[in-house]
């Protein structure tokens, strides 16, 4: 069982420095004692400390990263069984894989790197391009590598068993920090060495038991390599699912080291189409996949899984959130309408997608809800009339226009009176209550009340 935060925290420094990002060495205790920090984060913890506390403080999974600069990707790190319980930390890198022996592997790997789409103001994108060596020849390897390379700036998967092949190729490319793929039973030793040359994570590949892949996940770590992917040879969906499943739980609950490394996935090696690839993907995004591997690249299948790990790996508790603001769409000026929502983000890109698509230039006065759409903030009290008001009063909209007419959304109509009271002068008219009939309602029915004024 692992320490207690007031047990981590006796061998603490005490000295509340906040060197390591937390206001106290008390709060830094908790943070270790729920796998959340790193020891290694105090810079004044004694070797003794350190001695004691190394196994309590090291996470159950350890954080792997592959790539470099702006193009890193890191996983590992979790704590809980299941996103509701807390939150899952390191969204899985989804990759696309090509062959050396494909003559157009260049220009794939440029399609795949220069696919990117925004959702809620993110902007997502594939982690980057595996490289597999299908030809089976060390010279056909390293040219396709060293070409991907060139044409794609994202993260590396290196996929060969052989390792004269990997020693080919990862020269050119080991300053992008690429992970390795893979070390089994037979090569292990050449692989180890490899990557403990080139500092490159090491991914770990036994299909027999998981007891047979955790035994040589354990030799390839007394050998030296510490950033680990393990690979338990499952391919159909059944089977990957309780895999990865028996592996998340013997690292969390069971506190297992030698199984404690994220995990990579090959869905397309067992679905017989492309829709039954990113299905079985979409499962090893919400069960534990921390690198997957496509065989086939297709925007549309790339984007619903891009926005199924979006909304798996949002805290649950942090909602995603824009600013509170005033946001002008269109060469807005006295005349334009206002209209009020709150700052949850969906809510937000739906209502201001649906205004820009009407072409009247609009004010659209963003609440601070903490992040809850219209309805649950308005039931948590955190879009009353109160909230409503003083957002108004504070963001200067009543310099900008000469009406005084401001559009509530349609679900909080019974607002519009205690509004009315909150801000003297305005006059509060109820919108539509779904975003698509924002458009028609600023074009037909704004001008109808201006012209009343």
């Amino acid at each position: 069982m692992g320490l207690s935060g007031l047990e981590i925290y006796k061998q603490l420094p005490k000295t509340n420095c906040k060197e390591c990002g937390m206001p106290t060495c008390l709060a830094f205790a908790m943070k270790l004692a729920a796998k959340q920090a790193e020891l290694s984060a105090c810079p004044y913890v004694s070797d003794a400390a350190k001695q004691a506390l190394d196994a309590a403080s090291a996470p159950p999974i350890r954080l792997v990263t592959v790539g470099v600069g702006d193009q890193k990707l890191e996983v590992g790190n979790e704590t809980v069984m299941f996103r509701h319980d807390k939150t899952f930390y390191h969204a899985p890198g989804i990759f696309a894989r090509v062959k050396d022996n494909q003559a157009d592997a260049a220009a794939a790997a440029k399609t795949i790197a220069d696919y990117k789409v925004e959702r809620v103001g993110l902007q997502m994108a594939a982690a980057g391009v595996a490289v597999e060596n299908a030809s089976g020849d060390a010279a056909t390897f390293a040219a396709a590598v060293q070409d991907v390379a060139q044409a794609c700036d994202g993260a590396l998967i290196l996929l060969s068993k052989d390792p004269a092949a990997m020693a080919a190729a990862l020269p050119a490319v080991a300053d992008r920090k690429p992970l390795i793929y893979a070390a089994d039973a037979e090569n292990w030793q050449a692989m180890v060495e490899l990557a403990k040359k080139h500092s490159c994570p090491l991914a770990v590949r036994e299909a027999g038991s998981l007891s047979a892949l955790a035994s040589l996940a354990e030799q390839v770590t007394k050998a030296g390599v510490a950033d680990i992917v393990l690979d338990p040879g499952a391919r159909s969906a059944a089977a990957n699912l309780a895999a990865f499943t028996q592996l998340r739980r013997l690292a969390l609950r069971k506190n297992l080291r030698l199984v404690g490394y994220p995990l990579i996935g090959f869905p397309g090696e067992a679905a017989a189409s492309a829709e039954e690839e990113t299905a079985f993907a979409g499962q090893q995004v919400m069960k534990y996949g921390g690198f997957i591997v496509l065989d086939h690249f297709d925007p549309a299948s790339i984007y619903a899984l891009l926005t199924l790990r979006l909304n798996i790996y949002t805290d649950p508790q942090k909602p995603i959130q824009v600013k509170p603001e005033i946001y002008a769409f269109g060469e807005v000026d006295q005349n334009s309408p206002v209209l009020v929502t709150t700052n949850f983000s969906i809510t937000y890109f739906s209502v201001a997608g649906e205004v820009e698509a009407s072409g009247v230039p609009t004010y659209l006065i963003v609440s601070d809800a903490e992040g809850l759409s219209v309805l649950t903030a308005w039931a948590a009290g955190k879009f009353d009339a109160e909230k409503i008001a003083k957002t108004v009063k504070a963001c200067g909209i009543a310099d900008k226009v000469s009406h005084r007419y401001i559009v509530l959304p349609g679900y909080v109509s019974t607002l519009s009176g205690e509004v009315e009271e909150e801000l003297p002068g305005w006059k509060a008219l109820v919108g539509p209550r779904e975003a698509v009939d924002i458009s028609p309602y600023l074009r037909r029915t704004w001008p109808t009340i201006v012209g009343k004024r």
